[in-house]
């Protein structure tokens, strides 16, 4: 999702223009925010500007792979642990709540993002399927090697709960709404691993 320069690292004034992005995009809103204002909080040019990225929708594929390659890491470092799959599991749920309890956090960029872009042929809201589906992948992969089960529905299911708390966090108490959501991975774990049959409720 992510332009590559032509060589070497980034330069200076495109990781400017991207923070910039970034931080404006994430707190106001990406249809709220123009180029000309984000080339001037980065202390840039226009021309410096389309000289890095071809143009808005280039600069907010980047801000989104920015955000893309932050969950990927958090969920590599948990796998990388050594961790077993479940405490795996719970340490990237762990790091999704604290991402909820952080200073100035205003929900998931990828769910805000899709509601400014619902079309679902825009890049944009293609970037952020790409996203969710690389997320589900992986729980059903970790749950797959804690039981050898079907994991896809445990899978949409530990996502929903994902996307409930980050759409939570920001309007209820976060460190409630982190507690319910850690709770719910558990009570998730538990289901998984013991793979029984729920009988209806007649709710």
């Amino acid at each position: 999702m992510v332009r590559s320069e032509s060589k070497g690292r980034p330069s200076e004034a495109r990781s400017r223009l991207l923070d910039t992005a970034c931080r404006l995009f994430y707190a106001e809103g990406i249809r709220a925010v123009g180029v000309d204002r984000i080339a001037t909080e980065a202390r840039v040019t226009r021309a410096t500007f389309y000289r890095h990225f071809a143009g808005k929708e280039d600069l907010v594929l980047a801000y989104l792979g920015e955000a893309d390659a932050a969950m990927r890491r958090r969920a590599d470092e948990a796998s990388a642990a050594g961790l077993p799959a479940a405490d795996a599991i719970r340490a990237l749920s762990k790091s999704i709540a604290r991402g909820i309890q952080s200073p100035g956090y205003r929900g998931c960029a990828f769910l805000n993002a899709v509601a400014e872009f619902p079309d679902p042929d825009h890049p944009i809201h293609l970037a952020v399927i790409a996203h969710r589906q690389w997320l589900l992948d992986k729980v059903t992969e970790l749950l797959g090697d804690i039981r050898e089960t079907p994991a896809e529905a445990a899978a949409h299911h530990y996502v929903m709960m994902r996307d409930g708390a980050t759409a939570a966090g920001c309007l209820f108490d976060p460190a409630m709404v982190c507690d319910t959501f850690l709770h719910g991975v558990e009570a998730l774990l538990r289901n998984h691993v013991i793979d029984r049959e729920i009988e209806p409720t007649g709710i």
